[in-house]
């Protein structure tokens, strides 16, 4: 088997309908911070000190068509990593007071891997797993 000739995720780009409510749920909802942005295209670039996402604003937001995961190719979910079980349950319960988004199912075991997991809707309608070791 060879080597592989990547070293891990630099960054996600995800266009969105509406920068301002996607940017609230990563900055106030997962403490993510703002590290750039580009006004004119416009695009808002944020980071949990490990990866980066680009929240990138739809042309036409009326026109665009959300994402079916099942009829769709392309981005079936975006999934970020947590310490631990305590933080997992504890997201958990702050998403679900959350107005903004849509839990679609809370903690549970990810098959025989020992890893748990949880998905939800963010504004925009993307996908986002959340995940960590039980």
């Amino acid at each position: 088997m060879s080597a592989a000739k990547t070293q891990g995720v630099h960054h996600v780009g995800l266009t969105v309908p509406d920068l301002t409510p996607t940017l609230t749920f990563f900055t106030e909802g997962l403490g993510f911070e703002v590290i750039g942005e580009q006004p004119d295209y416009p695009a808002i670039f944020v980071s949990d000190g490990q990866v980066m996402i680009t929240l990138w604003q739809a042309k036409e937001p009326n026109q665009a068509i959300p994402f079916d995961r099942f009829t769709n190719i392309g981005l079936h979910h975006l999934a970020l990593w947590v310490p631990d079980m305590k933080s997992l349950n504890q997201l958990a319960s702050e998403l679900a007071e959350r107005a903004d988004t849509e839990i679609e199912f809370t903690p549970e075991p990810l098959g025989e891997t020992g890893l748990q997991q949880m998905m939800c809707l963010i504004p925009g309608g993307v996908r986002v797993e959340f995940i960590t070791a039980r």
